[in-house]
């Protein structure tokens, strides 16, 4: 049944489950991109197709959750001042996405590895660019772009967002207004992407929606549970964690 359901086989279904759910609890405990954990952890044992595909349905909702506790007095002010970004984004989700169904599975599984290691690294060595206020349009445009190919081809445009911010010098409080506006913007962008590229489609829609639950489940407890880590060293192991996984993606993608 739950191969014909989820395309998967029953080891590799509670496998996602489980992998979910540690998404979800790390998105609640520190704020991490749940994307970027499913994309490696799920990416172990399952195709990478399906892996994009399975996390649609989970980040619509955990986004959807965080422009809600964000407000949205603060959202709406934030797309005001970063317009520009949000729909640079969100055109290239929809453009790159379309992309995703002629790409080579080899190739996919270095496409996920790649920006997961990347942006692991740059985060976990503290890096943040310094942008002069003459050259922020230009930088938005070429930041959006990124974000959003990244977006559209394996899911996760949250770390290039960090660092855009970082490099306009956005007030923390104020950075979780605009993530929460374009998480939860790029989030919508994914979905009609991938229904028009036909990788969410009848059979893997089931997947995608089974995995809604653990990942609330999972942003539950991190809620819960978060105040009682230590946060950054929790922070930096989850990303040493996640280069190894990245690692062995890009190995699967080279070596096939």
């Amino acid at each position: 049944m739950l191969d014909l359901c989820f395309a998967l086989s029953c080891t590799e279904f509670f496998f996602a489950v489980a992998v979910t759910l540690f998404a979800g609890f790390v998105k609640g405990a520190v704020g991490f991109g749940m994307p970027l954990v499913m994309i490696s952890g799920m990416g172990i044992l399952i195709a990478p197709k399906l892996v994009v595909a399975g996390i649609i349905l989970p980040i619509v909702f955990s986004n959807g959750l965080q422009v809600v506790r964000a407000g949205f007095g603060p959202a709406w002010d934030a797309l005001r001042e970063h317009w520009a970004y949000c729909l640079i984004v969100c055109v290239m989700i929809l453009i790159s996405a379309q992309f995703l169904n002629v790409i080579p599975s080899d190739a996919m599984f270095v496409i996920l590895g790649v920006p997961v290691v990347v942006l692991c690294g740059i985060q976990l060595a503290g890096w943040r660019p310094r942008i002069a206020p003459r050259w922020r349009g230009g930088f938005a445009a070429v930041a959006g772009v990124i974000a959003g190919t990244l977006g559209g081809l394996a899911g996760t445009w949250g770390p290039p967002t960090v660092l855009y911010l970082l490099a306009l010098d956005t007030p923390r409080a104020r950075q979780m207004a605009v993530q929460g506006v374009i998480y939860g913007l790029g989030s919508v962008m994914l979905l009609v992407g991938h229904l028009q590229s036909g990788v969410l489609n009848g059979a893997t829609w089931g997947l995608s929606a089974a995995l809604v639950l653990p990942g609330f489940a999972g942003m539950a407890l991190g809620f819960r549970f978060g105040d009682r880590l230590d946060q950054d060293r929790f922070r930096s192991v989850t990303l040493l964690v996640l280069i190894l996984a990245g690692l062995n993606l890009i190995r699967r993608g080279l070596m096939g």
